[in-house]
């Protein structure tokens, strides 16, 4: 069977421009084609999220769906397989499907619901969506389809240790007879999941002895990116045909053509979290109507890494740096600024913030006097403040979008400003930890210095007092992020991260740092997910708590 997969970068709630996509795809067609195939929920996007709770959002889906009806009998040879929220009909629950659509000849002629729904970490389905009473195959062209989306995949024993489900979908639908198993997907990104993918489906395959068809859409919504890399496998497990990564597309492929298998070759990490952020921006400014962004360069690591993606994702003619020195900023800083901006080719604009900073002091002199250590501190986040403020007057006066720059390793800790260097609409680097970062500049730099080899090489520093360091602070940050990567990603205790070998003090001090500072990060923007457990909807802990 000849089938278009068509991976492709839905908007969430653009109904009218998702099914615009789906009538461009499957008019353009070569003849012959038995089956085009769409993402998980590709009619309204993932996740629509609260969205399916509304009455009128689910008439304009159903709208469409008359629409792609109407399309399948302008095409009768040629089946189209796309996921969508209908009602479910039960008089308990939700009353809304998160299901699959096969469509042939004007009429919906099979219809899976989705059975397994997820309700870990970014996952809410359960809060949406009623699961399906039962599988069921189907007979379409020459093969016997088993329809399954996305989680229904993910339940085999023979991969985890804990099963969070009783039932394994795929396993079900190729004992009822599936000669093809097709999974719609919307399946987010986290570094090293398309090697977990690979492995999960093609051990599922290789059991059920049944042929694969893996359909994942791309884009970033939100604070989700999704990486497509949609594949055919055979039913031995191996790969047929994989798509792109990261962008668009649409190809053909066919079950019944006799090919040498390709070998998978995971994805190198880095590389693929620089793709996968490049998409996020990109993303999330065409999708929110921003036209340029704003980034507020200070010479360190983290702000220059930021304008760097920026620049891959929206072009040197949409991306403006403003530098904001202050009597404390080093020389240096100022000039690795400039160094930066002209190596990127784009403008930099400089706001010097000392007049304004000495007129702060001059109005809450009586509460944060000189000398007074109590007030230090105080007085030190005044000048990220300030720069906060002057980056939502560039951003108010232009409509850019502003991108805060602050690192997984500052949120983790706290060591980032409320309302100062936290402000803005999209924080890019949140996910990822220091030396994450470095090593991410290292591979900006892999073809030509775009980052100053001084910024790289350079002690952190956050500069809000002379000669700090961020490390006058924070434990190094290769034990800091060891610490944090087993308290937050792998939920280690204390003492078991102590009983890895790591400083008690230091693992004392960042658990600490850690929960104390959550109500720091529930008021932060949205930040891309890179890692398997980010902050925001990935990682749900109370403020007013004890623990």
């Amino acid at each position: 069977m000849k089938i278009a997969v068509a991976q492709l970068n839905p908007t969430v709630g653009d109904i009218s421009g998702n099914l615009e996509k789906i009538e461009r795809v499957v008019t353009g067609l070569e003849p012959g084609v038995d089956l085009a195939v769409f993402p998980e929920l590709f009619l309204t996007g993932y996740p629509p999220r609260d969205l399916v709770e509304k009455g009128w959002f689910n008439r304009r889906v159903g709208e469409a769906l008359d629409r792609v009806a109407a399309l399948s009998d302008r095409f009768p040879a040629t089946g189209i397989l796309l996921g969508a929220p209908v009602a479910s009909g039960l008089k308990i629950g939700k009353g809304v499907y998160n299901a699959a659509l096969l469509f042939s000849g004007g009429e919906i002629v099979h219809r899976q619901a989705k059975t397994l729904l997820p309700s870990y970490d970014v996952f809410d389905e359960s809060r949406y969506f009623d699961p399906a009473r039962e599988q069921a195959v189907f007979p379409f062209k020459s093969e016997t389809v088993g329809i399954t989306i996305c989680e229904d995949a993910w339940n085999d024993p023979e991969y985890w240790p804990r099963q969070y489900y009783p039932e394994n979908p795929i396993r079900n639908l190729a004992e009822k007879g599936a000669t093809l198993l097709i999974n719609i997907a919307a399946s987010p990104f986290t570094a090293g999941k398309d090697r977990v993918r690979f492995e999960l489906l093609s051990g599922q395959a290789a059991r059920c002895r049944t042929p694969l068809l893996y359909v994942n859409q791309i884009g970033g919504n939100d604070e989700l990116i999704f990486d497509g890399g949609s594949f055919l496998l055979d039913d031995r497990g191996r790969m047929v045909s994989r798509l792109a990564e990261f962008r668009e597309e649409v190809r053909v492929v066919d079950t019944g053509e006799a090919r040498l298998a390709e070998n998978f070759l995971p994805r190198e990490r880095n590389d693929a979290i620089r793709r996968a952020l490049v998409l996020g921006v990109a993303d999330y400014a065409r999708k929110c109507g921003f036209p340029s962004a704003l980034v507020g360069i200070s010479g360190g690591i983290d702000s220059a890494v930021t304008a760097a993606l920026a620049v891959e994702a929206l072009g040197k003619d949409r991306v403006t740096g403003i530098t904001m020195p202050s009597p404390i900023t080093a020389e240096i800083s100022t000039r690795l600024a400039k160094e930066l901006a002209a190596n990127l080719e784009i403008p930099l604009k400089t706001v010097p913030i000392g007049d304004i900073f000495e007129s702060y002091l001059d109005g809450l002199g009586e509460f944060l006097p000189p000398g007074d250590p109590e007030a230090e501190l105080a007085r030190e986040n005044i000048q990220a403040r300030i720069r906060g403020n002057i980056l939502m007057a560039f951003s108010n006066r232009y409509g850019s979008l502003v991108l805060s720059t602050g690192n997984k390793s500052e949120m983790a800790t706290g060591y980032c400003t409320l309302y100062g260097d936290m402000s803005g609409g999209l924080a890019v680097l949140s996910d990822l930890p220091k030396t994450g970062v470095y090593e991410l500049a290292e591979l900006i730099n892999r073809e030509r210095e775009i980052i100053p080899r001084r910024t790289i090489d350079r002690p952190p520093s956050a500069e809000l007092k002379p000669d700090q360091t961020d490390q006058d602070t924070l434990p190094p940050y290769p034990v800091l992020d060891r610490i944090l990567f087993h308290y937050i990603e792998e939920n280690r205790s204390a003492g078991e991260i102590v009983e890895l070998g790591l400083d008690p003090e230091a693992v004392e001090w960042a658990v600490r740092a850690v929960n104390r500072n959550e109500y720091k990060r529930r008021q932060a923007p949205p930040g891309l997910k890179v890692t398997g457990k980010a902050f925001g909807s990935g990682r749900r802990m109370p403020i007013s708590a004890r623990y």
